[in-house]
C-alpha cells in the first residue's frame, strides 16, 4: 500500500479563556487524535490549530511542542466567525502521512464540538485516566 497524506480533523470546547484551560483541552484531543489513529510525531506534515474569536489566552500548538512535537510546523489561527457558531472551540486539522485509506481515518470531536460532527462523534468508550497518564508521560519525557 502506497502512503499518502491524509488530513485528521478534531475540534474541542473550553468553559473559559483560560491559558491552562486551552492547553489542557488542546492535548487532550490531540492526544486523542494520535491515540485513535495510531500517528507518529515523525509521519505529521503540518498541524493547523484554529480557535474562536473568543479565545486568546495561549496558542493552542504550544500543546503540540508540550507532547514533544519539536519538529513539526505548526499554526494558529482564528477560525471564521459565522453568526450562531459554537463558541469557545479550538479545532485541529492534521496532515499525516499514512498508508491507511481516508476512510480509516477516526476524526475527533469532543465535549461540545459534537455538535459539529455528530456523524464522527461516536468514540470507542475512552479511559480518560490512562489519557491523562500518558499526556503526562508525554510531557515528562520533553523537559
Amino acid at each position: 500500500m502506497s502512503i499518502a497524506c491524509r488530513g485528521v480533523r478534531g475540534a474541542t470546547t473550553v468553559d473559559h479563556n483560560d491559558r491552562d484551560e486551552i492547553l489542557r483541552a488542546t492535548r487532550e484531543l490531540l492526544a486523542l487524535m494520535i491515540r485513535q489513529n495510531g500517528i507518529e510525531g515523525r509521519d505529521v506534515g503540518s498541524v493547523i490549530f484554529t480557535v474562536t474569536s473568543d479565545l486568546n489566552a495561549e496558542f493552542p500548538a504550544l500543546a503540540a511542542r508540550q507532547l514533544g512535537w519539536m519538529d513539526v510546523p505548526l499554526i494558529c489561527t482564528y477560525e471564521i466567525s459565522v453568526p450562531g457558531s459554537l463558541p469557545m472551540c479550538i479545532r485541529i486539522m492534521l496532515h499525516w502521512n499514512t498508508d491507511k485509506c481516508q476512510k480509516e481515518i477516526r476524526h475527533v470531536y469532543i465535549k461540545q464540538a459534537v455538535r459539529l460532527r455528530p456523524d464522527l462523534s461516536d468514540l470507542p468508550p475512552v479511559d480518560w485516566k490512562a489519557l491523562e497518564e500518558w499526556i503526562d508521560a508525554q510531557m515528562s519525557s520533553v523537559k
